[in-house]
């Protein structure tokens, strides 16, 4: 971890991004269970500047439950779905008529993008959030997502919009990810105690091993520091660098004068391969030998039935599972050939011994990628 005097010419993409996601959470656009126009405009002005030098920006904002709170009459975030899918209705329709007004201001045009997390599990469906962001933008329209909280269920949920915001960078090719929050950066501990030391680089994620981020979000919000970290874990590995700013400095945060840097440190791997990796969900798992994930994970071969050896989980032909080794560990994921059903007779087996019809890969390699 570096301290802030290095790093700036890196930290210099953030401001010359052709295109940012930008994520901002619930507590920095609610005060007690209700839209703050004051902290709405605040981010609003640094996206519209943005815009007015050139340059493209996606905003994955929170707030609808937040925003539903108080025009329910509830004293704080409720627990029960029911009750959170009711107050994202209500306060949905609030967030975003606020932002329609505060952008109007500046004489621009907003979408509301809400997603689910079938919407990116499901090839299709990320395939055609990525047709709507880039139409958006090409129309330039400032898109607005958010996760569709009237309808996602516990098993559907992204969980944090620090994720989706990660997903969404992949999605629409962003150059940059911004994630604001109610601090002005990553700590080596709680901010505000003597010890916690200020993070202003993190070359490789490999040096926050002895780092605690477990600290909760908001009492308004569902994320904390671990899903922000998080998200620029997945967003860096995809060659994407990203900056973990306070929303109250959004606008230095935009030219990457403030904040954590997270140096990229991969790659942009396809579309289709990092949908499978970060938006899928295993349906089952295949139990591999030491011969199955050498081949897999080194020689990156596709896996067949002889080196597997067993199956769990209820799955249907073209979903994806976790290849697992020995110790259980995943190592890969792939979109398998067979449905679950068809797979005990086979395993262990050679191809040559196998009737004609099910003489093929398990897991293509082209349908596979490595954890």
């Amino acid at each position: 971890m570096a301290e802030r005097s290095e790093g700036m010419t890196q930290r210099s993409v953030i401001a010359t991004a052709r295109r940012t996601v930008v994520k901002v959470g619930s507590s920095s656009l609610t005060f007690r269970g209700r839209l703050a126009p004051d902290r709405l405009d605040l981010v609003v002005d640094a996206v519209a500047a943005r815009r007015q030098a050139g340059q493209q920006v996606v905003l994955v904002s929170s707030g609808a439950i937040a925003a539903g709170i108080g025009p329910l009459g509830l004293r704080a975030r409720p627990r029960d779905l029911a009750t959170q899918q009711a107050a994202a209705s209500v306060g949905q329709q609030l967030l975003a008529e606020r932002y329609a007004a505060s952008f109007a201001r500046y004489g621009l045009t907003v979408g509301q993008v809400l997603l689910t997390a079938d919407d990116l599990h499901r090839r299709g469906h990320y395939r055609n959030a990525e047709s709507t962001l880039e139409r958006l933008l090409a129309l330039g329209v400032v898109p607005i997502v958010n996760e569709n909280d009237t309808v996602a269920t516990h098993e559907i949920r992204f969980g944090d919009n620090d994720r989706l915001a990660a997903l969404v960078s992949h999605v629409v090719h962003a150059d940059a990810l911004v994630l604001l929050t109610d601090v002005d950066g990553l700590y080596s501990g709680y901010p505000g105690r003597p010890d916690a030391r200020f993070i202003a680089e993190v070359a490789s994620m490999a040096e926050l091993a002895g780092i605690d981020v477990s600290r909760s979000g908001s009492h308004v919000g569902s994320g904390g520091m671990t899903t922000k970290v998080d998200a620029a874990a997945i967003a860096t590995s995809e060659g994407i660098p990203v900056v973990l700013a306070a929303s109250s400095q959004i606008a230095d945060a935009l030219r990457g004068d403030t904040g954590t840097f997270f140096h990229p440190a991969g790659d942009r791997t396809t579309s289709r391969l990092f949908w499978l990796r970060h938006a899928t969900t295993p349906r089952g798992r295949l139990l591999l030998d030491h011969g199955a994930v050498t081949a897999v994970v080194q020689r990156r071969s596709s896996l067949l039935p002889a080196g597997v050896l067993g199956v769990t989980g209820e799955f249907y032909s073209g979903e994806p599972v976790d290849l697992v080794d020995p110790d259980g560990v995943p190592v890969a994921r792939g979109l398998v050939g067979y449905d679950a059903a068809d797979l005990p007779p086979l395993l262990g087996h050679r191809t040559s011994e196998l009737p004609a019809e099910f003489r093929r890969e398990l897991v293509h390699r082209d349908d596979l990628v490595v954890l």
